[in-house]
């Protein structure tokens, strides 16, 4: 019997997790070696006394059919098993301008796109022009499975999959087309200031190209992008759990401290005690710079790669402080996430400054707190995340006490916004980038990888190979601008792809009755 091909993979993420699952289904043996207690890396929950935080997924796109994302979660899990929760409203807003019509500064974003545009055009009739622009810059996202399974594409006969392949030009064009108008540009067209404002705002006072936007929206619009009951850390369980049902093993509490290369060709992993895992290849679904310049002392490396590390050729995403409470009532009135303006400036012990506040109420999820509790984020976004690295490592009690004032100057000001809420409050939590950095090794702490920017639609910043190096492959968020669920997801099973090329083995999955 002929011996297996023997991969080790760094990280169980979900680009981690997910490329082990299509790895095994595609006859390699495989070990998974993660350096926390728990998979997931940056999809992740934790619990403080009753109350349970989670630390990333607000939605999952593809949550029923509607969506290329739908295709691949289905590979992996059973999704009508599984409890989802669908907003009606995606974010609210409140802005300085009145709604005329509604004497109200809360401008909604609803998750229906009918419901959308008649809200706007009884706001704005004098806008009709571009508000239906806008709905069909959605709606015309919709025509196409995005992104694209082109393994699921008829072979034969070649006409068919011709006409199928040459759709996604059309798409392509789309793309192009609307890549290049960002929330300002939309705002700029319209007439009324309430609407104009609000588009203004719709991230945080940020320029971003619209099709961060509208790709999710078109989703919720199906119905296809849900909140998994239970949170994050579940959900990523649910996936470590087909992971080895499938046959894969995770070591976990194993951190890795050198990809082994010879003759230029990974070899093996060198991790924690010095134990040494030899294998045939290896993927990395672990941090981008931790992968090439700490795992592999930074030897297999070109000028894009040094331009990527000195951020001259892409901008570091965001690091995020997430401030969490548990509060005692489960304040159902309010909107489940909304931003709204601050009386007086927030500013972090880092230098950033905030003038708004945003809060995520969580009281759809009755599995995160006890009945008649809740759980409340506050979350806000730096670009100074090694700040709060380098303070933790240099200075933990001066840490501590930044931590404690940051925290009190945030609920001086949810008081002014919700009186009597700082009597509500019985837990507190406080993840700093020095939290992310700690258990992921993300870069400077950052949230998601790179800013998608006006290069979305460019050549993914980090390929699946390094110059030079043999038999190493790398998948994860960092892979593709704007990174998140979707991008690790797809990038695991197209390392697989790719790796299923190089081994001479036809690429399959197994997917997952849906009932």
């Amino acid at each position: 019997m002929q011996q297996k091909t023997k991969i080790n993979i760094i990280g169980a993420g979900i680009s981690g997790l997910t490329a082990g699952c299509y790895l095994q289904m595609n006859g390699f043996d495989t070990e998974l070696f993660e350096k926390h207690s728990i998979p997931g890396g940056l999809c992740t929950s934790w619990e403080k006394g009753e109350y349970t935080i989670d630390g990333c997924a607000h939605w999952i796109l593809g949550t029923d059919k509607g969506s290329g994302f739908y295709n691949m979660w289905s590979e992996l899990l059973n999704l009508k098993q599984i409890p989802f929760h669908h907003h009606d409203e995606r974010l609210s807003i409140e802005v300085k301008e009145h709604a005329d019509k509604y004497g109200s500064k809360v401008f909604h974003v609803y998750t229906n796109c009918e419901q959308m545009r008649t809200y706007l055009m009884d706001i704005a009739p004098e806008d009709k022009k571009v508000i239906d622009q806008y709905i069909h810059d959605i709606k015309v996202l919709q025509e196409f499975e995005t992104p694209p399974l082109m393994d699921k594409l008829p072979l034969i006969p070649s006409i068919i999959r011709g006409i199928k392949m040459s759709r996604y030009l059309k798409l392509l064009f789309i793309l192009l087309k609307q890549k290049k108008q960002t929330n300002f540009v939309l705002a700029r067209k319209f007439q009324n200031p309430f609407v104009r404002e609000g588009f203004m705002n719709l991230f945080d006072e940020q320029e971003v190209s619209m099709l961060v936007f509208n790709f999710p929206m078109a989703v919720f619009d199906q119905k296809s992008a849900g909140y998994p009951i239970g949170g994050s850390l579940k959900w990523s369980q649910r996936i470590a759990d087909r992971y080895t049902e499938l046959g894969g093993k995770i070591h976990y509490n194993t951190p890795v401290k050198k990809i082994l290369t010879e003759n230029d060709a990974a070899v093996g992993l060198l991790v924690r005690n010095d134990v040494i895992h030899t294998c045939d290849a290896v993927v990395s679904a672990a941090d981008w710079y931790k992968s090439v310049f700490d795992f592999l002392d930074g030897k297999y490396v070109d000028d894009k790669i040094l331009r990527l590390r000195d951020e001259k050729e892409m901008d570091l995403y965001y690091s995020v402080l997430l401030v969490t409470f548990g509060l005692k009532r489960d304040y159902k009135e309010q909107p489940h996430f909304i931003r709204f303006p601050i009386t007086t400036q927030l500013e972090s012990p880092c230098g950033t400054k905030w003038d708004r506040l945003e809060t995520h109420f969580y009281h759809y999820d009755p599995t995160l707190a006890p009945e008649g509790k809740t759980v409340m984020a506050c979350s806000f976004y730096t670009k100074n995340g090694q700040y709060w690295i380098d303070l933790r490592k240099n200075d933990r009690k001066k840490y501590r006490e930044e931590k404690l004032k940051f925290i009190a100057s945030i609920v001086d000001r949810l008081e002014e916004r919700h009186p009597g809420i700082k009597d509500d409050i019985e837990m507190t939590d406080f993840a700093t980038p020095a939290t992310i950095y700690r258990y992921t090794n993300n870069w400077q702490g950052s949230a998601q990888g790179w800013l998608p920017g006006d290069k979305m639609l460019s050549k993914p910043p980090v390929g699946f190979l390094l110059p030079g190096l043999k038999n190493y492959y790398y998948s994860s968020m960092w892979s593709r601008p704007g990174g998140g669920l979707p991008v690790a997801i797809n990038q695991g099973r197209d390392v697989t792809k790719y790796i299923c090329k190089q081994f001479n083995v036809p690429f399959k999955t197994m997917k997952v009755e849906q009932k």
